[in-house]
């Protein structure tokens, strides 16, 4: 079992083993026909209102990782498809921003592993 993140504008590799996109919206600038994915599980992403309060503000990061977490605490239905594909191998949440450390894809590898592993 392995959780590995990786841009979507990354190119898709065999190490990535089940590609899986955590960001509710569709990103940018990408058509669903170029973007190698196992899976579209936008519902263990931020919740839109939660997304819009944080908008990649690094200021807001250690605020956003307890109201996500809270989130994530609530949503164990959404979860389950992923845990499953975690416990068959290596997956790789895909996610779109620019800031490779604030995240919603970093702070759920960092639930997974933490609370559900």
């Amino acid at each position: 079992m392995k959780i590995a993140l990786k841009r979507v504008y990354d190119k898709a590799s065999k190490e990535d083993g089940a590609r899986i996109l955590v960001e509710r919206l569709w990103p940018r600038g990408v058509k669903k026909t170029d973007l190698v994915l196992d899976g579209w599980f936008k519902e263990v992403a931020p919740s839109t209102d939660l997304r819009k309060w944080f908008s990649h503000d690094p200021a807001k990061w250690n605020e956003f990782q307890k109201k996500y977490y809270a989130e994530l605490d609530k949503n164990h239905v959404a979860l389950e498809p992923l845990l499953r594909l975690i416990h068959k191998g290596t997956v790789t949440l895909l996610y779109s921003s620019h800031d490779t450390e604030h995240d919603n894809a970093v702070c759920l590898k960092r639930y997974l592993e933490t609370n559900a592993l």
